[in-house]
């Protein structure tokens, strides 16, 4: 693993101008390109002591060997040269901008002498303008039936259109009147270019100048009793709307509004973008990334501005680009889309009104998306398979690990010591294994000593439930230890050996869990333990822990498996604290005994419930009368106005003054 002090450049080498820098590995090979406003403030920040780095930064920087940059004029010029980089060298460590080739695009091909309209996939090509990308290629390829009676422009394949123009004869489409058939000089190069251009005007979302001429001819032919052709152009109207309907009108003033908005965990971040122009959603499209450095949302929110619109063709940039959280540098960002759409473009957060609202339903849909991908992810059988050989193969077990017990150590400043133990069999979480602790006898919050105690018991336990059905076994004439009680049928609590014992921690929680282990005899279960800081995976008696590759599903199997113990062992905390400071809180209340304390804890389940609770409703709990109801209401109020009263972080287990 390289020292980034072996390659740290002099402070006085490095310019103060604007640039773009890469990291390159020892195999020359470019991990990461960025882009600064002073490269050798920017720099700066890469090599300061490890401990002090973000994660994701500390494993990119160890495993480069190498970094050199290119200074450029100005902003604008760092933002271009960092996407062409991206594209040419596509580093390991930024942001995977995964475009999803499935989403179908409507294209029309305007670098033809006849231009063609077709729904196709794939990436974009010059020469052609896109709408879209759209949900399902059969919505817009009615949509396309529908409009080609108003629009009857070309929408043959190259060899269709040039075997009609030797034949002489047009297809099916031009006989139907849904092709003007300019293969066979039925209309003259210029007019059908009129004709693609209403087209791909209407479909850009300025629908109200077709809707309204139509509607004026169809009335001018209608006084001049030309009927036939008034009700033709009734029928080109009524196709027009049934167009517009299947598109919602989502904001009423008719904005062309690109809506971006992201779901983001640890590993992963997902991407929704809604296409809005005209006030009507055009297209949407979403994709899961993988979070390869440390950038927070507005970081996020800059990679994909500059790897979705870097490059693309003015049409397809919209007057405004709704987004999360601002990039660092917006107006950099704003003048180089401006100068591409040769049009003002705007970059800002939504507030209120139907803007607002619309991002949140584009957010839900990535949140929706990503919960979808960490399902598909988890379930995958074959993923679930390579995952645990993965980890057999980096901690050289002698059999791959289909039971692995993860635990985890949760305590608020030394108070309401918890732990909880969680269980994945073939990769599947076994809820029904999960098994919470409660710590006992130690005051303050050594998580070494409550992580050595709580494999003590459960192991422990382990012992006695094998000791005790190999005595049941001998007795009835059988073999090997029975893992189902003989009198329920139910399996064992604890006569389950996992195949792999994970801790949430570091060497010295590893070191305390394999002591436990000893001390009890056992010595064929292998522990481990993942830390949360660089996702390095701890094996006792090893110097250097092992580092899976980012990309490695072990590892993210390891992670899965680490964070479902986290949160199980906060959930428990949360609910003795709560439960604790309630009897607390209580205490004092006179007439309040602990059997009505306990009741009144099971029927309304936590202090937030209580606190909203009236002295009526308190009053309905059996046993408590509406003197002793009041007093409580009192006591709950009091206590918050003396600030006496948090909520818990249930993520963090911090403590939240409300």
């Amino acid at each position: 693993m390289p020292d980034p002090q072996s390659y740290r450049p002099k402070a006085g080498s490095i310019p103060t101008q604007p640039g773009v820098y890469r990291f390159r590995d020892p195999k020359g090979r470019v991990i990461y390109v960025g882009k600064a406003i002073n490269l050798r403030q920017r720099l700066a920040n890469y090599f300061q002591p490890i401990p002090s780095l973000h994660p994701r930064t500390a494993t990119m920087v160890t495993t480069a060997a190498s970094v050199e940059w290119t200074t450029v004029n100005n902003d604008i010029e760092a933002l271009q040269l960092e996407y062409t980089w991206i594209k040419e060298f596509d580093p390991r460590f930024n942001v995977k901008y995964r475009d999803d080739k499935s989403y179908p695009w409507l294209a029309v091909t305007v670098g033809e002498e006849f231009p063609r309209v077709m729904v196709g996939r794939g990436a974009k090509r010059k020469g052609t303008r896109y709408f879209g990308p759209y949900g399902h290629a059969w919505a817009i390829r009615e949509t396309v039936d529908i409009l080609l009676r108003v629009f009857p422009m070309r929408s043959c394949s190259n060899g269709v259109f040039k075997r009609s123009q030797q034949i002489g004869r047009p297809c099916l489409l031009g006989y139907i009147d849904k092709c003007t058939a300019p293969c066979v000089g039925n209309i003259s190069a210029e007019e059908h270019r009129e004709i693609v251009d209403d087209f791909c005007d209407f479909m850009a979302g300025h629908t109200t100048t077709f809707t309204k001429r139509i509607e004026k001819e169809m009335y001018a032919a209608s006084e001049a009793l030309d009927f036939e052709k008034a009700a033709r152009l009734r029928d080109d109207l009524a196709a027009m709307q049934r167009a517009l309907e299947k598109q919602a009108v989502v904001l009423g003033d008719g904005a062309d509004a690109d809506v971006i908005a992201l779901a983001e965990d640890p590993l992963e971040v997902g991407v929704q973008i809604f296409y809005v122009r005209g006030g009507r959603i055009k297209g949407q499209r979403g994709w899961v990334a993988d979070r390869m450095d440390d950038a927070e949302t507005a970081g996020l929110v800059e990679h994909f501005l500059l790897q979705l619109y870097a490059g693309e063709d003015p049409e397809a940039i919209p007057r405004e680009i709704l987004v999360p959280a601002l990039p660092p540098d917006h107006e950099t960002f704003e003048e180089l889309l401006s100068d591409v759409r040769k049009a003002k473009v705007r970059i800002r957060v939504p507030q209120r009104g139907d803007k607002k609202t619309l991002q949140e339903t584009v957010a839900n849909n990535a949140k929706q998306a990503l919960a979808l991908h960490k399902t598909k992810r988890a379930s995958d059988l074959t993923i679930r398979n390579r995952a645990l050989e993965e980890i057999q193969e980096a901690l050289e077990l002698d059999e791959v690990p289909l039971r692995i017990e993860c635990y985890d150590i949760s305590h608020l400043q030394g108070t309401e010591i918890v732990a909880s133990m969680v269980v994945f069999e073939d990769g599947l979480a076994r809820k029904s294994e999960y098994r919470r602790f409660i710590i006992k006898g130690q005051d303050g919050s050594d998580d070494v000593k409550a992580m050595h105690e709580v494999i003590t018991r459960r192991f422990k336990r382990l012992l006695d439930e094998q000791s005790t059905s190999i005595v049941s076994t001998e007795v009835e004439g059988a073999s090997g230890p029975m893992l189902v009680d003989p009198e329920t049928g139910r399996p064992r609590k604890f006569a389950y050996a996992p195949g792999l014992v994970v801790v949430d921690g570091g060497a010295p929680q590893v070191a305390a869990a394999q002591r436990a282990l000893t001390e009890l005899g056992i010595n064929d279960i292998p522990v481990v333990g993942l830390a949360k800081r660089l996702e390095e995976v701890w094996v006792p008696d090893e110097e250097d822990p092992v580092i899976l590759p980012r990309s490695s599903e072990g590892l993210y199997l390891l992670q899965r498996v680490r964070d479902e113990a986290h949160r199980f062992a906060i959930t428990h905390h949360r609910g003795r604290r709560s439960k604790s400071m309630v009897e607390s809180l209580l205490d004092d209340v006179p007439g309040l005994g602990e059997v009505r304390r306990k009741t009144l804890m099971k029927h309304f389940g936590s202090l937030k419930k209580l606190r909203a609770a009236t002295a009526e409703e308190i009053a309905q709990v059996p046993g408590i009368g509406p003197a002793t109801a009041t007093a409580i209401k009192t006591a709950v109020e009091q206590t918050a106005k003396n600030g006496k009263v948090s909520a818990i972080n249930v993520t963090t287990g911090e403590i939240i003054e409300e």
